[in-house]
This record gives structure tokens, sequence and C-alpha cells, in this order.
């Protein structure tokens, strides 16, 4: 016997009643009946052999789910296209029954929101990760996905697990993309995808979407993750189907489908910030010979505008990962943010770089990372004393695969997490404190130390000792450069 929730017994009514469906997106079996009803008897005795869920409205979009841990906001829309249109036998691409959709409320996810409706006559669930972005991006999320068409928007803080989870596995790696890319965003992307995936399964999804175009990085990065949690996810990717080719015909297709955006023609850069950086791209940056306007910058001060004074500060660091500042702990996500304001206050972690990206082009993006620079510096330079010649030599070797795995998406991939078992177990003693001054954009280190080191001031100081005898250097050399003699007597024909 289908299941009904009638609004009214004399208004028209929309009927969607859905029968069993295969995991595809072009083929079903869904039953469907879709049309206008006069009354509530019409439509019972029209509903009689049905078998499943029904759902009917008036041009109310409403989800017959069970309530779920971790959505903090439901929403039913009134507006743009109704339950009738979404929900009938497909859309014009393919049927799909529920997406969940990476949401942040600019003007790509929002008119993503009715594009899905209208190309895949499904529900869509707005998915908004916290990850240190900022209150402002999070203002007004539930009115925004409303007016898209959304019916149902789901936020999840993941400031902690991110800095906990990836940034400080990648920091304690040592890890840096092509000298300076301190991998922002490249981080930030699994860890929402993850989250994703885990709501998809809360309100029984059979699909997940996202707004990354086809020439980023971006699109690997959540589609390898989704592919590496749950393989049975259909995945939408908009950029990749639709007509729209730019900024401006996304403007002309939210105004037709009356979906308000928050930006306009004249935007132009494209950001992205979490708690650990804050990237821009586009307009004049485009043009690596350009130097950035320095109105751009929203994290970091102008270095000479930065205090005429010094900063010092000294982190704790504990097996590889920060634990304190100036002698106080923190969670990761409150010392990376304390950091950051600290850092910020002084013109640290500017970056102008251009990059090789994943689908082989190279783009140019300037970094905006101060709390992270900080740590970086710290981490590394405790390594100094208690890590080996060797050791570091390969921590540093395998850092440089280890970035690329990040960069390229592969977080969940038994290659990193093998190599991050690696670096685990490699710092375990690199524990200790940093002390670092930070001046007008420059980080210096002024001072070390750690219960582990293994510098010996009675052996590396010039006065003699009981432990380096001076004169067995002789034998050394001779053993170490003998190759190179060998092979310069065999050029002279001795």
């Amino acid at each position: 016997m289908a299941q009904f929730k009638a609004i009214s017994l004399s208004s028209s009514i929309n009927l969607a009643c859905y029968g069993p469906k295969r995991n595809t997106l072009l083929h079903s079996d869904n039953l469907i009946c879709s049309r206008k009803l006069s009354t509530f008897h019409e439509l019972s005795g029209k509903s009689s052999s049905l078998h499943g869920n029904a759902i009917v409205s008036n041009n109310v979009c409403m989800t017959l789910t069970p309530k779920n841990q971790g959505i903090q906001a439901v929403l039913s829309s009134n507006s743009g296209t109704d339950v009738s249109t979404v929900t009938k036998g497909g859309g014009l691409r393919g049927k799909l029954n529920k997406v969940v959709l990476a949401y942040s409320g600019g003007l790509d996810t929002s008119v993503i929101v009715p594009w899905l409706r209208e190309n895949y006559g499904c529900e869509v669930v707005c998915f908004t990760a916290d990850v240190g972005q900022g209150i402002k991006e999070l203002d007004g999320l539930e009115a925004k996905a409303k007016a898209s068409g959304a019916c149902q928007l789901v936020v999840k803080d993941l400031k902690e697990e991110f800095v906990k989870d990836y940034i400080f596995p990648c920091l304690r790696a040592g890890a840096i993309y092509e000298r300076k890319y301190l991998l922002g965003t490249s981080m930030a992307r699994p860890v929402i995808a993850k989250a994703m995936v885990d709501v998809a399964r809360e309100v029984g999804a059979d699909a997940v979407s996202h707004g990354c175009t086809g020439k980023g990085n971006d699109q690997v990065r959540f589609e390898l993750t989704f592919f590496a949690l749950n393989p049975e996810l259909n995945v939408v990717a908009p950029w990749r189907e639709w007509d729209i080719t730019g900024r401006e015909d996304a403007i002309e297709y939210a105004k037709k489908h009356n979906v308000p955006v928050p930006v306009t023609k004249k935007s132009i850069y494209s950001r992205d910030r979490n708690l650990w950086h804050l990237s821009h791209e586009g307009d004049i940056l485009e043009d690596p010979a350009n130097e950035p306007k320095e109105d751009m910058y929203m994290m970091s001060v102008d270095p000479k505008d930065a205090p005429d004074k010094p900063q010092y500060v000294k982190i704790g660091i504990e097996s590889g990962i920060p634990v304190s500042l100036d002698g106080k702990t923190y969670s990761p996500a409150e010392l990376l943010a304390t950091l950051n304001e600290i850092g910020g206050k002084h013109g640290i972690g500017r970056i102008d770089m251009v990059e090789n990206r994943l689908v082989g082009m190279k783009s140019r993006g300037v970094y905006e990372t101060p709390g992270g620079t900080i740590l970086f510096n710290a981490v590394r330079e405790l390594e100094s004393l208690t890590l080996d010649r060797e050791t570091i030599q390969v921590k540093d070797s395998l850092a440089l695969k280890y970035a690329e795995l990040v960069y390229a998406g592969r977080w969940f991939d038994p290659l990193r997490e093998s190599m991050d078992a690696f670096m685990e177990k490699i710092t375990e003693t690199t524990t200790g404190s940093v002390t670092l001054k930070l001046y007008k954009g420059s980080v210096s280190v002024t001072g070390r130390t750690s219960a582990y080191s293994l510098y010996r001031e009675d052996i590396s100081s010039f006065e003699s000792g009981d432990i380096y005898n001076q004169a067995d250097a002789a034998g050394f050399i001779r053993l170490y450069g003998l190759p190179m003699r060998v092979r310069a007597m065999l050029n002279k024909g001795i």
C-alpha cells in the first residue's frame, strides 16, 4: 500500500510514486504517476494498486526520509520547479533518486541545484562542510539553499578532523608540492568528500555531485575519494555535462530559474578558503607577469605595514605534531587559528607560484598560509635535532611523493597510508620546542630544544674531547675520497 501525505482535500495535488529502482542513470523501472489530481478522493482511488512510497504536495518539495544525525537544517522549497516536474520519470539526462551536492552557496553550486532537478529528476541534498572558511561564508546558506530548490541542507563542522587527521599528517611528513605549495585545497577536498559519502548513506542518496570544473584538480580529488569509500555511488559533475561555459552563462541560468546569486559579472577572483589557507586565482593573476594587487589579500597584511617590532613564538611539538604555543596547549584547530591571526598580523605566509596541475596544464595561484608557514618551519627545524642524515634524506625524498599523492587526490590510496605509517614511526622522537621570530613577512628560527636531540655540544665543539679524535679524520678522508683518487689516477695513466 502506498504511503501518502496530503496537503489539502480540495487543492490540486501533485503525485509522484516510486517503485523499485536500479543503480543506473539512464534506465529505470520506476513507476511514475504525475499529473494534477483534483481531490484527495481521486488520489485515493488512483493509488489503490500502487506499491512503494508516494510523495504528495502542493508545490512543496517533501521527503519521506528518516531523521538522521548530523543534519542541522531540513528545508522545504516552494520555489523553482514543483515536485511533479522534478520527480516524473527522470530528467533530461536520466533518473536519480537523491543527490548529495557539495554546496558553498556560491554561483556555481547555486545553479547546480535546479540543474540537477531538471536533468536528473531528483531531490537535491545540499551539503556544506565547515573547514574553517569563516562564518561569513556560512551565513545565509539555509536561505540560499531553499531559494535554489534544495530539499535538505546538511552542515557539519569538520575543523578539528580536518586539522588533526589531514593537515597534521601532511605537516609531519613535510609534504610540500613543487617547492612552495603547502597543499591547502588538496588536503581539504578528501575530508569534505568523505563527509559527503557519510551524508549520502544517512539520507539514502544514490548519487553525489560537485561543482568542480573539468579543467581543475578538485574534480579528481572529490571523485577518487568517492571511488575509494563507496564505489556504488553515482557521480554527477555538471561542469563536464552542461552547456554553461562560464560565469556569465551561469548568471543567466540562475536568473532564468529565479535563483538568487551572490555575485555579479564583475566578480574577479576565484577563492578557496579553509583553516589552513586562502587561495586566489583568476583575473590579472592569469598572466604570470602581473603583480598581485595588495587589496586582494585577506588573511595577511602587507609585510611593509607589519609591526616594526618582531614577535617571538614558541611552538611545542610531540612526535612531529604541534601541540602548544608559548607553553599553552591547544586543540589542533585552535592552535592553527591562533597562529593564523598572529602570522597574518606580521605578513607571514604569502606565496605566488605557477604550478603544474594534475590535468596537464600550468596555472598561477597566490596563497596565504600564515599559521601553516609558521608550523611548517617549526616542525622541519626540530627534525634537524632529532633525525640523522640518512633518515632526513629518505624522509625528504618520500615527502615529495607524499605531496604528489595528496595533490593528486589519492588520500585514501594504500601507498599514501603506508607512507604515513613510515612518517609516524620515523618522527616518534621529534619532540621538543622551536622558537621563531616573526618580522615583516619573514620567519626566522632562533632556538630549538629536544630531549631526543642528537646534537652533542661536547662532540661538536672545536675544543678537544674524548669521543672525537681529530686525527681520525685523516684515515676517513683517504677512504671516503678513494673513488675520486682512483679515477684521477686512471686519467693520468698512473
